[in-house]
């Protein structure tokens, strides 16, 4: 494979990828609450009161996040928004939630893993 292909089918594939990441928690996991810890999880840190329309809010952002990624529109930008939203609930779920989570250590490494194709996306973009 010649590295033209490989550019174009990074500059197709990344923005499906992390678009579907989005679209996946928050539609499925969020919105049709397909796994309820994350639930759980935004009770733990908002309050039982507030955790099912909290959690739904959460998933609406996290698609159009998502779709946002699809688009291709201002990627720097998306990507800024990106890692502040990862910083932001992973921070929140470490120091209010640690219990309800599979692996802190585990979310934090596949999010840097995650946000690494980000900004990959991000900054390929600057030259195509």
């Amino acid at each position: 494979m010649n590295s033209l292909f490989l550019s174009e089918s990074f500059r197709i594939g990344a923005p499906i990828v992390v678009g579907s990441v989005w679209v996946f928690h928050g539609l499925y996991s969020k919105i049709l609450n397909r796994i309820p810890r994350h639930r759980l999880i935004v009770a733990k840190i908002l309050g039982a009161a507030n955790a099912e329309i909290s959690t739904k809010v959460i998933g609406l952002l996290e698609v159009l996040l998502g779709l946002w990624a699809f688009t291709g529109w201002q990627r720097a930008g998306c990507a800024v928004v990106q890692t502040a939203a990862i910083i932001g609930m992973n921070t929140l779920e470490i120091c209010l939630a640690r219990g309800l989570l599979i692996s802190a250590a585990g979310m934090v490494i596949l999010n840097l893993g995650f946000l690494t194709l980000v900004w990959l996306w991000a900054l390929y973009s600057q030259n195509s």
